[in-house]
């Protein structure tokens, strides 16, 4: 990821996880985020989401709506000049 946000400073990377996910330890994309020690304007890049639920966050009408609109959001953010 280090690499590629490097070759393209403008590539944008969303991350959604849910606080109750037993399959993927909580913490561990903000881990390997930080360990990447992206230069601040690269890091800027990277936004994380957080849900009410396991990793299948949208199996949960509320949490489905609300990874739509984190969706949205990021990709209006991502395409604006």
């Amino acid at each position: 990821m280090k690499d590629a946000m490097a070759k393209n400073p403008y590539m944008k990377i969303m991350i959604c996880q849910g606080y109750y996910d037993m399959a993927t330890p909580f913490f561990a994309a903000e881990y390997t985020v930080s360990a990447l020690d992206l230069d601040p304007s690269l890091r800027r890049n990277i936004t994380f989401n957080y849900y009410d639920a396991g990793h299948m966050m949208y199996i949960d009408v509320k949490q489905l709506k609300k990874l739509h609109d984190d969706a949205a959001s990021f990709i209006a953010s991502a395409i604006r000049k």
